[in-house]
């Protein structure tokens, strides 16, 4: 496995990490207002809100999930890698905004679209940090060996595509389709780095 001239360790990457997602989904339960009223159907207007925070805390457990993944599969860290990590978390840090105002209006068209463009972003950002780790470590590194064609997160990229364009052209709701889709394709255990590490240990 090559090594970097000036690895570091990861251990503050992924405290710092864990605490900016906590924070996160903090802030974005906050948007969940406590009506006026004691009546059940005072809850029926938050129901827009309510699945917006839903689908983002999805969204949040599932980067918090891989992320611990990618960071059991290296070693150390490097600077580019560290900012890359700051890269991904900006983008997060975002989606409580965006959580906010796609609930707040109904799914309408302008805000579902900047939803789908901030998890784009959120995808994107992943993508780099992923790709820093590997050429940090190596093409023949455990990660490497485990993400290998990366076919879910080119397929995320299109659905994210495809969602974007289908609210801004068409319908919010057929673009909150795709969105909820790319939710779901993770929402299934991604076991690739949990394999890789199994077979390097039985090595």
């Amino acid at each position: 496995m090559r090594r970097a001239t000036h690895a570091m360790g990861k251990n503050r990457l992924e405290a710092f990490s864990d605490g900016v997602l906590a924070i996160i989904i903090t802030i974005m339960v906050l948007e969940l207002k406590v009506p006026h009223g004691a009546s059940p159907a005072v809850l029926a207007p938050l129901w827009p809100v309510f699945l917006s925070y839903i689908l983002s805390f999805v969204y949040v457990g599932i980067y918090w999930n891989n992320h611990h993944h990618l960071m059991q599969a290296v070693e150390s860290v490097s600077g580019s890698i560290l900012w890359a990590n700051l890269l991904l978390l900006f983008c997060l840090s975002l989606l409580p905004f965006t959580t906010g105002w796609v609930g707040e209006n109904h799914f309408a068209r302008w805000p579902t679209v900047l939803y789908g463009v901030n998890l784009l972003l959120c995808a994107q950002a992943y993508f780099i940090l992923q790709n820093r780790l590997i050429r940090h470590h190596g093409r023949d590194s455990v990660l490497a060996r485990a993400i290998s064609r990366d076919v879910k997160g080119k397929v995320s990229l299109g659905l994210y595509l495809a969602g974007i364009a289908a609210a801004w052209l068409w319908e919010p709701l057929a673009g909150l389709a795709c969105i909820v889709a790319v939710a779901m394709l993770w929402l299934v255990p991604d076991r690739r780095v949990e394999r890789a590490l199994s077979l390097k240990m039985d090595d």
